[in-house]
């Protein structure tokens, strides 16, 4: 059944609809409760501290790079096989709950409870060596159980985002308050946090096992992670209608291929995915000794840029309305790439990458720089899949986001797999030597730390940029594409609700009781 049939807030019928106008220009369907629950949602998809799951396998766990890059190899080959299996069960999927939620409400505490196991690692192996075969073993099997129960809810996410409003107006609201008001709500906290207490046990300062604080930080942002998420997925609609005829696995491979704007989205992250780098944490960490510092000028910087991120998404509508979606993709990106020229050029000079005070001077101007574009970066980037998807629907009549998600990742997964491995391996080529004391790397790893956190990805990716030279939906294409799926979409409901009033007509009526 469609959810936009069904949703007693809104037109259950042909007449009704009518009475509308054209949703594009004149209805919103997201009510204030959900609006909340969205914006907590989005709050939960930060509120983590995965940014340190490098450190907790070279570190805490202690994975051999050479065996971690194996392991990769494997779990991502077998990643691209389930993914194109569960993207065609999901994309057949036709219940009173919609497409999507089955699995996103189903799927999130087990999933919640397994991931919780990543955090004993070090707690089931104990000082144990970079290549203790069980460990090893209890590693590569956790990855391929979670990558796989993970998949059913990661492509099912991806869809649903863009059919809990067919305004995409709406839409654009909807993203841009929560990009802006998330912030506020602490979503980078448990970050700073564990920066501190990382650099507070790694200094002896602070008399805790890091396995721990990991234990802590980990199960405690997951499990609040968990909740708020799953509140959303309980109180939000699909309002995007279905066809009722199920699409084949087939026609979902070839849209990546007839829809332009998705295969321009695929090419882009094609090229960019070439891109070679390391985390930035691992220079700070590395080479000037910690994670309390970064936390202090993280600090300033939000009380000063702060405030001019937040004025940034004022300016998306009325650049979205005086540029096309091209415009704004490639000129935000060019843009970020020349401030991180800047802050490499910077760093270079005189050796500055290897003092701490210049450097946290440029990287409080970089963040400063980076921050009046923020806005617009955020909600652009979030709403083109969506668009693409709504243009598929427009040119070919039906939408597959699960199945056509999964195509355009299969090659990235590949090549992610192929990239990642090199990432590893490139870690040792630098001279990077694991269990170290941090800051005690030898001065050409430093460099070639820095640089694999600023000017190496930016050159090794730079090609990312030709395909959104060539984005075709302009303005006018948007008005004309939103106003007939519009009507369509009132046309199919009508149809559906017609269908079922014919069935209901024609079913056999039950025996009176005797």
């Amino acid at each position: 059944m469609s959810p936009l049939a069904t949703d007693k807030k809104h037109a259950k019928t042909p007449e009704q609809l009518k009475r509308q106008g054209n949703i594009y220009r004149s209805f919103n369907y997201v009510g204030t409760n959900e609006t909340l629950a969205y914006l907590f949602n989005d709050f939960s998809n930060s509120f983590n501290i995965n940014g340190y799951r490098e450190r907790f396998i070279w570190d805490v766990v202690k994975i051999d790079f050479g065996i971690s890059a194996i392991v990769n190899i494997f779990t991502g080959a077998w990643d691209v096989i389930n993914d194109t299996v569960i993207a065609a069960i999901v994309d057949n999927t036709r219940t009173r709950l919609g497409k999507f939620r089955p699995y996103l409400i189903s799927f999130q505490i087990p999933l919640t409870l397994i991931g919780l196991l990543y955090w004993f690692i070090p707690f089931f192996f104990p000082n144990t060596s970079a290549t203790f075969v069980p460990k090893l073993i209890f590693f590569f099997a956790f990855n391929v159980i979670t990558e796989t129960a993970g998949t059913f809810t990661s492509v099912a996410k991806s869809g649903y985002m863009s059919t809990i409003t067919p305004n995409p107006n709406e839409r654009i609201k909807l993203i841009t308050l929560a990009e802006l008001l998330t912030g506020y709500m602490g979503e980078d906290m448990p970050g700073y946090i564990m920066g501190f207490l990382y650099d507070m046990v790694s200094t002896g300062r602070l008399k805790v096992p890091m396995r721990n604080i990991f234990l802590g930080m980990g199960g405690t942002t997951a499990i609040i992670s968990c909740a708020f998420t799953l509140w959303f997925f309980i109180v939000s609609k699909e309002r995007v209608p279905q066809t009722i005829e199920r699409p084949n696995i087939k026609e979902g491979l070839r849209a990546i291929f007839t829809n332009y704007p998705v295969l321009l989205m695929c090419l882009s992250d094609f090229l960019g995915g070439f891109g070679v780098g390391s985390d930035e944490r691992n220079y700070w960490i590395d080479v000037h000794g910690g994670q309390s510092m970064i936390n202090t000028i993280l600090a300033l910087v939000s009380g000063i840029s702060g405030p001019v991120g937040s004025i940034s998404y004022a300016f998306v509508a009325p650049i979205r309305k005086r540029f096309s979606s091209r415009a704004i993709w490639v000129g935000a990106d060019f843009y970020g790439d020349m401030v991180t020229l800047g802050f490499f050029l910077f760093g270079i000079h005189n050796k500055n990458y290897l003092k701490l005070k210049p450097m946290l001077v440029a990287y409080g101007l970089r963040e400063f720089l980076n921050k009046l574009l923020f806005g617009v970066n955020k909600v652009i980037n979030t709403d083109l899949w969506n668009e693409a998807m709504d243009y598929c629907e427009w040119k070919h009549g039906y939408r597959m986001e699960a199945t056509t998600g999964v195509a355009r990742g299969l090659v990235l997964k590949l090549q992610g797999v192929a990239m990642g491995t090199v990432r590893t391996l490139i870690m040792k080529k630098i001279g990077y030597v694991q269990g170290l004391k941090i800051g005690t790397q030898d001065e050409k790893t430093k460099f070639w730390l820095f640089a694999l956190c600023t000017v190496v990805p930016l050159v090794t990716s730079a090609l990312g940029i030709v395909p959104k030279l060539l984005w075709p939906i302009n303005k006018k294409a948007r008005e004309r594409m939103y106003y007939e799926l519009s009507e369509t979409r009132k046309k199919r409901v009508s149809e559906y609700m017609e269908s079922v009033e014919s069935n209901e007509e024609g079913a056999p009526q039950p025996a009176p009781a005797e």
